[in-house]
């Protein structure tokens, strides 16, 4: 883990990262337009600022894609679990401190060899790097760590954080731990319909068995079917609305074009949820055809 906040040498980095991603996006767009457009009705095309937004009571927080992504998996791992709500909001609130919800390949001066979601230092203890470059390892292993304080469930966020990390700047997470709580509210199915990502339109076929693998490593087994582009989970209460929240975190990875539960549906092509019938004590998620 990080001991402390990244060095100006890293912030360089990730800013050089951040603006070659932006500048390779900007060449895609004015080569191939399509690939980072959506078709309008009367087929024109408008760019699209791809995010995904968890709105909880009045506020509403934004994460690229990928974050939402990783986000989903950090909540998913709590639900798999059986942790609460509580823990998803420290672990994920930790992860935007330490890496932005990007799974990162380095660290700063004081951790060099942090890596991943929550910075985790091999040298430390937490694994092979590996290990702590992978998503799924990471978050369980800071949940061994995090359900080893006494009472973090009440803690305050930078205390609960603070003995597992072990940074030099506990204060920081507190920083996070609005849009922490929101997430972890949305993709622990705590808050029904609470997430929403804007999307171009999908880039090639989607793989149902694919999608139902990787709720698999999340979640746990489920109990599927699979039918063309359809792919049904059965999942009820709040553990089906972590499973569809977690979808749709990662249609923009997994080429998911709609998720319906609990009489509501999540469309990709026009964003938000809006009713519909659905199946009772099901997710169903559809993936994106093969192009004729």
């Amino acid at each position: 883990m990080s001991p402390r906040p990244p060095s100006a040498a890293v912030r360089r980095r990730r800013r050089q990262l951040r603006t070659g991603a932006m500048l390779a996006g900007l060449a895609a767009v004015a080569v191939g337009g399509t690939a980072a457009a959506l078709h309008q009705l009367d087929g024109s095309e408008v760019l699209v600022r791809e995010r995904c937004s968890a709105t909880v009571g009045e506020d509403t927080f934004e994460l690229t894609p990928e974050q939402a992504g990783n986000a989903a998996l950090i909540a998913g791992v709590a639900v798999n679990r059986g942790l609460p709500a509580r823990a998803a909001s420290i672990a994920i609130a930790t992860a935007v401190q330490e890496s932005r919800l990007e799974n990162i390949d380095y660290g700063d001066d004081a951790g060099p060899d942090s890596r991943g979601l929550f910075q985790q230092r091999p040298s430390q203890g937490w694994g092979t790097q590996e290990q702590v470059m992978t998503p799924l390892y990471a978050a369980g292993a800071f949940y061994d760590a995090l359900v080893e304080v006494p009472g973090y469930e009440t803690l305050p966020i930078t205390e609960a954080a603070q003995t597992v990390q072990r940074s030099a700047y506990p204060t920081a997470y507190a920083d996070h731990e609005p849009e922490g709580r929101a997430f972890a509210s949305a993709l622990t199915g705590q808050s029904p319909a609470a997430l929403d990502c804007t999307l171009r339109e999908p880039s090639a076929a989607g793989d149902p068995f694919a999608v139902s693998t990787a709720a698999g490593e999340v979640f746990g087994p489920f109990r599927t079917t699979v039918d063309g582009t359809r792919l049904t989970l059965d999942a009820a209460d709040a553990r089906g609305w972590a499973v569809a929240q977690w979808a749709v975190a990662n249609a923009s990875a997994l080429q998911i074009t709609s998720v319906a539960f609990s009489g509501l549906e999540w469309v990709r092509a026009d964003g938000g949820w809006s009713s519909t019938t659905t199946e009772t004590g099901a997710v169903t998620i559809t993936v994106a055809g093969a192009t004729p």
